[in-house]
C-alpha cells in the first residue's frame, strides 16, 4: 500500500468540532479516480479532497473534490480546508495570493484577518426560478409558497437553488421532505432579528444538498458564495456581512462575506484537528 499525508480540517468555526470537516489527502497524484471516489465514500464526510500537482503555471496546486457519491467541480469549505492543509504541509504560493486549480478553473485564496477566504467564482446559472419548480421546493420544505420572499439560481458547481425566508426562526424550523427533493441542492437563508437574535451574524443559512448525497451540509462555502452574489447584487444584503450555519446540526459555523474591488470574498477560520498517514 502507498502512504500519503492526511489531514482533517475543521472549516468555518473557531470552536473545534463546531465547523464543517473536510478530509484532505496530500500528494495524491498516484491515486486513480476510482480510489479517490472509494476513499471519499469511506470517509462519509460531505467532502473529501485530493491535492495534486497543478496543470497550469498560474496555479499553486490542483484539487479534486468528492462527496460520498460524486465529484464536484468546486466547493467552498473544501477549498479553504485544502488550502489550509497545503500550507500546513509546506506549500509556498508563487504570488501574493494562493491560486487553486479545480474543475471550475482557477480560484484565488487569501489569508485575511486570521481567516482564509476564497474569491467567489462566477455563477454557472443565475436568475429566476421557474414557478412550478419553486412550488415544488416549497412543498418539499413543507412551507407555504408565500413564505418564500425571494428565490434565485445560485449555482457555482453543485447546482444550488436558493430561497430567502422572512426570519432566522423560519429557517431553523424547517423539516424538509428529503426524498421529495432528492434531485436538488437547495440553499435557504433568512435574516437575524437584531432585537431577538443579536446583531451578529446578520443571516442564518441552511444547505440541503440531496443531489450531492448529503441531506444537510453543516457549513457550506459554495452556497454562501452564491448567496452573496445574489443578495449583494440584488440589494438584499450589504457588502460586508456574516452568516451563521449548522445550528440545527449542533455546529457553530460562521461565514464572513466581503465585497472588495468588485470581488466577493467568502472566508472563515480553519483548523487542523487530525493529521497523520493514509495507507491505500
Amino acid at each position: 500500500m502507498a502512504e500519503f499525508q492526511f489531514q482533517q480540517i475543521d472549516v468555518f468555526s473557531a470552536e473545534p468540532t463546531r465547523g464543517n470537516p473536510v478530509a484532505v489527502v496530500i500528494g495524491a497524484d498516484g491515486l486513480t479516480t476510482e480510489q479517490m471516489a472509494a476513499f471519499a465514500n469511506w470517509t462519509n464526510l460531505s467532502e473529501t479532497t485530493f491535492l495534486l500537482r497543478s496543470t497550469t503555471p498560474e496555479a499553486d496546486y490542483r484539487v479534486r473534490i468528492f462527496t460520498p457519491r460524486t465529484e464536484l467541480p468546486f466547493a467552498g469549505h473544501p477549498t479553504l480546508g485544502s488550502c489550509h492543509a497545503w500550507l500546513a504541509a509546506g506549500g509556498q504560493p508563487r504570488g501574493n495570493m494562493i491560486v487553486q486549480e479545480c474543475g471550475l478553473g482557477l480560484v484565488p485564496v487569501r489569508a485575511h484577518n486570521g481567516c482564509l477566504a476564497f474569491a467567489a467564482p462566477p455563477l454557472q446559472r443565475s436568475g429566476s426560478v421557474e414557478p412550478a419548480l419553486l412550488h415544488r421546493v416549497a412543498d418539499g420544505l413543507k412551507i407555504p409558497a408565500s413564505s418564500i420572499r425571494a428565490a434565485a439560481w445560485t449555482d457555482n458547481g453543485p447546482g444550488w437553488l436558493s430561497v430567502m425566508l422572512g426570519s432566522r426562526r423560519e429557517v431553523l424550523a424547517l423539516e424538509p421532505d428529503y426524498a421529495a427533493l432528492s434531485d436538488l441542492c437547495i440553499g435557504v437563508i433568512g435574516p437575524w432579528d437584531a432585537a431577538q437574535d443579536g446583531k451578529q451574524p446578520q443571516f442564518e443559512v441552511r444547505a440541503f444538498a440531496m443531489a450531492c448525497g448529503v441531506n444537510e451540509d453543516p457549513v457550506t462555502g459554495s452556497l454562501n458564495a452564491g448567496l452573496a452574489q445574489w443578495l449583494i447584487g440584488s440589494g438584499l444584503a450589504p457588502g460586508h456581512y456574516s452568516a451563521s450555519q449548522g445550528t440545527c446540526l449542533g455546529r457553530a459555523g460562521r461565514v464572513h462575506v466581503d465585497l472588495e474591488d468588485g470581488k466577493i470574498w467568502v472566508g472563515g477560520v480553519t483548523t487542523t484537528l487530525i493529521a497523520g498517514v493514509l495507507r491505500l
